[in-house]
């Protein structure tokens, strides 16, 4: 058990992972990782030391992912850092080229590179960047990848992992529109093609997360103290995943967030309304 407080414990039960049966069913194969310098990318990384795999490191830090591979080089698996921003048209032409000559094939692709922005609307008036980088890493970018890749994929009887969140599957709420928006784009074409993949033998997995304590909520000042999963027990999901094969995996507390977002979608756009009311400044005289 991770160091968790006792309400994390209760929200943040984990699968028990079997290392033994992860370990066999990566035996021989390659992996790739996005968004692997750091949070669950990088504990994931960690994880798979022991296995007979190929992890393919990718993240724009160069130099964190070559003190990852440092590591985990010291057990059984192989490490080739491939620093790139996926949002950089060359960069990301460099990485499909790679991942094409690989003479190995690619068995596994863990798409969990993201941005997330917290704004509210009215302060981004002037920002369409905020949307158009959300858009690019969180949809754009994990969609090239994998059109590009799916027949390395399908040659091996792959795998795709995604990395997603609860706000997919909730009603929205102010202030994420820009992040909101890009990963329920990704999570609705990846479940659209899913049937697709299937049928020429790829697997599917989409890990719905609540909040994850990585360095991306940070910035937001009210997370920093709030209940939050340790990315060590997502990285244990996603080698769990590996072997199980399990389509989705939810906080079993989640389907009472869904049923109220569908029960209750009025009085809560009620009270969020009143409340944003109250936030906006007061007019001179009122």
């Amino acid at each position: 058990m991770q160091n968790y407080t006792l309400l994390e414990r209760f929200m943040f039960s984990s699968v028990t992972l079997n290392p033994f049966k992860m370990i066999d069913e990566l035996n021989g194969k390659t992996v790739l990782i996005t968004g692997a310098s750091s949070g669950i990318g990088k504990e994931l990384a960690y994880l798979l030391a022991d296995a007979d795999v190929h992890l393919i490191l990718v993240a724009r830090r160069e130099e964190e992912l070559r003190l990852i591979t440092e590591e985990i080089e010291k057990g059984s698996a192989k490490a080739t850092v491939f620093p790139a921003d996926l949002r950089n048209t060359q960069q990301m032409a460099e990485l499909l080229e790679f991942l094409h000559r690989l003479p190995e094939g690619l068995d596994i692709v863990v798409s969990n590179a993201g941005l997330s922005i917290n704004r509210p609307i009215v302060h981004s008036l002037d920002r369409l960047h905020d949307f158009t980088r959300t858009m690019a890493i969180n949809y754009f970018a994990p969609v090239q990848l994998l059109l590009s890749v799916i027949p390395l994929l399908a040659a091996k009887k792959g795998h795709i992992i995604n990395v997603s969140t609860i706000n997919a599957l909730l009603l929205p709420i102010p202030y994420w529109a820009a992040y909101q928006a890009s990963k329920t784009a990704f999570d609705t074409w990846l479940r659209s093609a899913a049937p697709e993949l299937n049928s020429r033998g790829i697997s599917t997995t989409t890990l719905y997360l609540p909040l994850v304590r990585t360095p991306m909520i940070e910035p937001t000042i009210a997370y920093r103290t709030a209940p939050a999963m340790s990315p060590v027990t997502v990285a244990e999901l996603i080698g769990h995943s590996m072997y199980s094969k399990r389509k989705t995996y939810k906080p079993w507390w989640l389907i009472f967030g869904q049923l109220g977002s569908v029960t209750f979608r009025k009085p809560l756009e009620f009270i969020i309304y009143h409340t944003l009311k109250q936030k906006e400044p007061k007019k001179n005289g009122v």
